[in-house]
């Protein structure tokens, strides 16, 4: 396990904030040679504390807005169960996030499409066919009143 310094977290916090920042622009904002700054980036990328770069889409603009929480329960928990559960679910473009959960139902899935019409095709045609689900609940957004993918080290 690797420790950081309050370096490394300024510099996680900045790469979250804009992955799009020049190792130079971040030079000048860490008081860092560029040198020590490709170094450090390297090392947390090696050390499997950055995964990975995205870009974030602004969900209106890309006509997916429509966000729905589902909260699935299966017939069983057999290991057989949830091993397929997981394999389909995680093939399914609409689903977001999908979390092994405990308390009344065993997966919340964040499912995004353009509308109602999409999120019941989705549901007919997609989700309740997959095996061994018992039973869904559906909660849709109404409005998204904080959303971030920076974690604060």
């Amino acid at each position: 396990m690797i420790l950081l310094d309050q370096i490394d977290k300024k510099l996680i916090y900045l790469l979250q904030k804009d992955g799009k920042q020049t190792n130079k622009e971040l030079s000048h904002k860490l008081n860092l040679s560029v040198t020590a700054v490709y170094e450090r980036i390297k090392k947390l990328e090696r050390e499997g504390i950055i995964s990975k770069y995205v870009a974030l889409l602004d969900k209106k603009k890309a006509h997916k807005n429509f966000v729905t929480f589902c909260s699935i329960k299966l017939v069983q928990h057999s290991k057989d169960y949830v091993i397929d559960f997981e394999k389909q679910v995680a093939n399914l473009d609409e689903v977001l996030e999908c979390y092994h959960i405990s308390g009344d139902y065993d997966y919340l899935l964040k499912v995004i499409v353009a509308d109602m019409d999409e999120f019941r095709e989705f549901m007919v045609k997609k989700l309740t066919t997959i095996s061994h689900i018992g039973s869904t609940h559906s909660a849709f957004m109404i409005n998204e009143v904080k959303h971030t993918t920076a974690i604060k080290l």
